[in-house]
């Protein structure tokens, strides 16, 4: 679909004719065979190098969304000293409608859009330009390098003519800048034409004065045509590279979680179970905050077998709590004699009731991401119809889900090396029934746990139908897997972040993930059902600012947990990353009014957060993430620009919630869009408050007042897109 899978050329046997021959020749000639093997052709006469974005060498794609700024760069040179230049051949999904094309002069005569490179940073060789998609699908792109007469010509007069040479000695000279010009002319058209011809004839007009004659054809209006419209020679295309590009959701959105079943009222004190109805009503609450996204975890029938109560407790075991007939059981053990994947919870409602939930959420602006959770409860329909989908013990007993020194003895794990054909139809399906329900977001439940393959199959199947689904990837693992869940094709992923609590760690994880952006992107939650960070359970309130500033504006993408807003801390025991009365295994019904008329809610400041970061393209990507310089280890500051806006933001936060934090920062500027030495007015985006700064400020906050500050910033100079990390 789109992605290839990776490939190598292998080594030949030697034929029988050249047995005798000598290593060296065989080698080389083999050597050469691979390359026009991997190049399509062995006599590659200029050079392409490094090319980026390109994922794992061009097996998979790359990523960016529908209006994102994407920066192509590569490494171009050739031998000797004559010009050569660059340009992109960035080509739409589908040929109808791909924008404008030109053939260039010299071209390989064949009409492509066109997008020509330029030099860029401080290694000479370096060549960048930016592409813009305008529609969803896999995009292609290749690099071309080119020999570049005019430039070659246009250098080579001016420094003979500031040598002092005369027309006599430039003859030569005059005479092929007129003959490229006679090229360019005879692909012009309108006034260019005739303006092209006319500087051609001066060129060749040996009445005029030699700067006369030169004058037109190294006339400003004039280079910018012919830059535009180049004479292109050895013309060298590189390899094909893709980029998947998705939705503008796939990369920018605010998530906000909840258990549909918490909804129900309260009756004598009591809670009782929610239905997408009563869910429906806490979804205004939602919008208001700005959420673009509403999570829910799996809406299924839960299994009866082996269920879970209060704080992870089972019976029999001689835990402190039995399980009683009311207690719901964790919705991640999925199936019951009531249905499995496919199958509403009955206690939630019918399925008709989840696409009015459905479409109640697109009315307020907002889509649902559903869970998409691939295991099974003891006595989900599967284990019966398919035993062979399990992993069966010696003893004879299905293997239950554990990760010492936790047992998930309500959860049976799915065996995809027993029938894959029958388990891949069947996920497909599954998936499919939720689409049609009017899903086009699944947050993947420990994707790590379940085969590559499977996963770079399912979401490119689902792709080839549905471009618009994206998939979250919840893998808190090993930093290759997480990388190689996004390179196969997932939207975005989970991070490290809510580990990150240092300056240094968050600047370290940031700067990685904005280097990787081209293919990983991430989700900052500051909490989940499962952790609650030891930062929030003592940091107090100011923490919950805190750690809420930092993943809205570092990352394009972040989400909540209902009650962080409410300041939840209390951990289950000591030590441990789970909440107390954690609501995976019960209903957990909140008083939101009461929290907003008391003040302890954080649901005002959530909403700012989110109104800034609508009203700000810079905070909409990744890749402009820059951090800066501040004296104190307990400060942190960054910036993010918008290359297509001009927009640039600027954030310091106090990362100590418990003491007034004082600091100089030392920004860098140019990633400012602006010189060393020029100042600019900052405007609090909290609190309203302006200043005057430049590269060095002083700063201070309190963290009971403000931990931050979220600047946004005017009389600055255009921002330029800057090229992605190496």
């Amino acid at each position: 679909m789109a992605s290839r899978r990776p490939g190598h050329p292998s080594v030949p046997p030697v034929p029988q004719h050249e047995r005798h021959a000598s290593a060296a020749d065989v080698l080389t000639r083999h050597a050469l065979d691979s390359v026009d093997r991997m190049t399509g052709r062995a006599d590659l006469r200029l050079g392409i190098t490094d090319v980026a974005p390109v994922v794992s060498c061009g097996a998979f794609s790359a990523r960016a969304v529908v209006g994102e700024h994407l920066p192509i760069t590569a490494t171009v040179f050739r031998e000797g000293h004559d010009a050569v230049a660059a340009n992109v051949v960035w080509t739409p999904p589908t040929e109808a409608g791909g924008g404008p094309t030109r053939t260039p002069p010299g071209g390989d005569g064949a009409a492509q859009p066109f997008h020509r490179m330029e030099r860029f940073g401080d290694q000479p060789d370096r060549w960048l330009t930016t592409v813009v998609p305008d529609r969803e699908g896999r995009w292609t792109y290749r690099v071309e390098a080119w020999s570049d007469p005019l430039a070659t010509w246009h250098h080579a007069v001016e420094v003979k003519m500031a040598a002092g040479q005369g027309p006599e000695e430039l003859a030569n000279d005059l005479e092929e800048g007129a003959r490229l010009l006679d090229r360019v002319a005879a692909e012009a058209d309108g006034d260019w034409k005739e303006r092209v011809t006319d500087a051609a004839a001066a060129l060749r007009d040996t009445s005029r004065e030699l700067p006369a004659r030169v004058a037109p054809a190294l006339a400003e209006a004039l280079q910018h045509h012919l830059h535009d419209h180049p004479v292109r020679e050895l013309v060298t295309p590189g390899p094909e590279y893709e980029v998947w590009v998705d939705r503008p959701r796939a990369l920018f959105g605010s998530w906000y979680e909840f258990f549909p079943r918490s909804t129900g009222p309260v009756v004598d004190g009591q809670a009782t179970h929610g239905t997408f109805a009563t869910s429906a009503e806490r979804l205004p609450a939602v919008a208001d905050m700005g959420f673009d996204v509403v999570y829910l975890p799996p809406i299924h029938p839960i299994g009866a077998v082996n269920r879970k109560g209060p704080n992870s407790a089972q019976y029999p075991g001689g835990n402190p709590h039995e399980i009683g007939p009311d207690d719901p059981g964790s919705p991640w053990a999925i199936g019951s004699a009531e249905g499995g994947h496919d199958a509403v919870h009955p206690q939630l409602g019918t399925m008709d009731d989840f696409r009015a939930f459905v479409a109640r959420t697109r009315e307020l602006g907002m889509e649902v991401a559903l869970d998409f959770a691939l295991q099974a409860a003891p006595d989900h329909p599967w284990v019966e119809a398919h035993p062979e989908w399990f992993t069966t013990k010696p003893d004879g007993t299905i293997a239950y889900a554990e990760n010492p020194p936790k047992k998930y003895q309500d959860i049976y794990p799915i065996n995809f090396d027993n029938d894959p054909e029958g388990i891949y139809a069947e996920c497909l399906r599954v998936i499919r029934v939720w689409i049609d329900a009017g899903v086009r977001i699944f947050r993947v439940d420990n994707p790590h746990t379940k085969p590559l393959n499977f996963w770079h199959w399912l979401i490119w199947t689902v792709k080839e139908t549905d471009p618009d689904v994206l998939f979250l990837a919840e893998a808190f693992t090993r930093p290759a897997m997480m990388h190689q869940l996004a390179r196969i094709g997932y939207t975005q992923s989970y991070t490290y972040f809510t580990w990150r609590t240092a300056r240094g760690e968050l600047e370290d994880y940031g700067s990685e993930l904005a280097a990787n952006c081209h293919y990983m992107r991430p989700n900052f939650f500051v909490n989940t059902p499962d952790i609650l960070h030891a930062s929030l359970q003592l940091g107090g309130p100011p923490m919950f600012k805190i750690r809420a500033v930092l993943a809205a504006m570092m990352s394009p993408t972040w989400g909540v947990y209902s009650g962080f807003e409410l300041f939840e801390h209390v951990a289950v025991r000591p030590g441990s990353e789970e909440y107390l009365d954690s609501e995976k295994y019960q209903l957990r019904p909140r008083d939101w009014a009461a929290a907003e008329s008391s003040g302890r809610s954080l649901v005002p400041y959530l909403r700012r957060l989110n109104e800034i970061r609508r009203a700000h393209p810079a905070l909409q990507q990744l890749r402009t993430l820059r951090f800066h310089s501040v004296d104190n280890p307990n400060l942190i500051c960054f910036s993010k620009t918008d290359p297509g806006s001009q927009d640039a933001v600027l954030v310091v936060v106090a990362l100590d919630s418990h003491n007034t934090q004082i600091g100089t920062t030392s920004l860098n500027l140019p990633a400012l869009g602006l010189d060393w030495y020029e100042r600019f007015t900052v405007t609090d985006e909290l609190t309203g408050n302006s200043w005057d700064w430049g590269q060095f400020n002083y700063v201070e906050l309190d963290p009971y007042r403000e931990p931050a500050h979220v600047f946004s910033l005017t009389h600055h100079r255009q921002v330029q897109v800057p090229p992605p990390v190496a």
